[in-house]
């Protein structure tokens, strides 16, 4: 897709339209599926970077012992797991989305396809093809 230009057309894009093909958004759910995953693992700061300590504890500790940094670290910790929240719900929403798109649009081919074949399992003339378009 680019999005200064119109780029060469091809026949079948020459209308403008839209054309998406569902192995491509198969792999970009699962692209968005995996980078949820590791924006997860990643960016929960508040466990420490190796698991061994916590950004939430240090402010606390810093807070009780009259820091400013302590409740300027809460705030800003309570800040970023909002936002990763945030990252994290968008990232799903895509991956799902875009699932339940790929699992539709195949419904949706069968659907036609089976309306556009004979009862003996034939395909359809352009005769009859034609006849929805007029």
């Amino acid at each position: 897709m680019r999005l200064n230009e119109a780029g060469k057309t091809s026949p079948a894009t020459a209308s403008g339209d839209l054309i998406v093909y569902r192995d491509d958004l198969g792999r970009v759910g699962h692209e968005a599926f995996l980078l949820h995953d590791r924006l997860k693992k990643a960016g929960d700061m508040t466990r420490g970077a190796k698991d061994d300590g916590s950004t939430a504890k240090a402010a606390s500790v810093l807070a009780m012992h009259h820091f400013t940094l302590g409740g300027a670290l809460t705030t800003m910790t309570m800040i970023w797991n909002d936002q990763l929240k945030t990252l994290l719900q968008a990232c799903a929403h895509i991956s799902n989305h875009l699932d339940y798109s790929k699992k539709s649009q195949a419904h949706t081919d069968a659907k036609i396809a089976a309306d556009m074949a004979r009862r003996d399992g034939a395909a359809m003339p352009v005769s009859e093809i034609s006849k929805y378009y007029e």
